[in-house]
């Protein structure tokens, strides 16, 4: 199975590295984030380059992840226990310290070729980060080439736009920030953003 937007995301049970640095031999996707919104977050491998930039980024935004009640779930290929190396190392030293959010080991790559982001050659995840509702249905996905990370105030003004799709019924245009007006998804509701907002796209 390859995951989709708009289709049920691939439920799955992995040994995971907790937020507070335990093991859980037994994290399972939709029992643990019951009730929320959810990104996973998938990335190369522990120990990197480009990789730590984005978990570090990641775990300065955890606070604004819970005020949208999204909870985060990184995975690689690497062991719990390589996770748990990494979560030890300082930032000055190429770590990413104690991060805010979960780890998991997809050793045997099956979430990640679930997903269908397995590099062909390389048989690692690439960048691919998707956000998902508290349906488990996958609304969005950035999926990045290797050498280029990700942003990750962008997966927050998703966020931000799904709920307020699901708020407010209408459609978030381009550009759209928390804040902004939305779009009555008809073609009066086009003309009248159109007709108060083309100077700004």
């Amino acid at each position: 199975m390859v995951a989709f937007v708009s289709q049920t995301a691939p439920d799955f049970t992995a040994t995971a590295v907790m937020p507070d640095g335990s093991i859980d031999e037994n994290f399972n996707l939709s029992e643990s984030t019951k009730d929320q919104y959810k990104v996973l977050f998938f990335y190369p491998l522990d120990f990197t380059f480009v990789c730590p930039s984005e978990l570090v980024a990641l775990d300065k935004r955890m606070d604004a992840f819970k005020e949208k009640n999204t909870q985060v779930i990184a995975l690689s290929i690497d062991s719990e226990h390589t996770h748990c190396a990494w979560r030890r190392t300082p930032l000055n030293e190429g770590g990413i310290g104690p991060v805010k959010y979960t780890m998991v080991s997809d050793k045997k790559h099956e979430i990640c070729r679930a997903y269908g982001i397995e590099h062909p050659q390389k048989g690692v995840a690439l960048r691919g980060a998707f956000v998902m509702d508290k349906e488990m249905t996958i609304r969005s996905a950035i999926i990045n080439d290797l050498p280029i990370g990700r942003n990750i105030d962008e997966i927050l003004r998703v966020i931000d736009a799904i709920q307020f799709h699901e708020a407010h019924g209408q459609v978030c245009p381009a550009g759209w920030q928390t804040g902004q007006s939305g779009m009555v998804a008809d073609h009066s509701g086009v003309k009248k953003f159109l007709s108060q907002n083309e100077e700004a796209l």
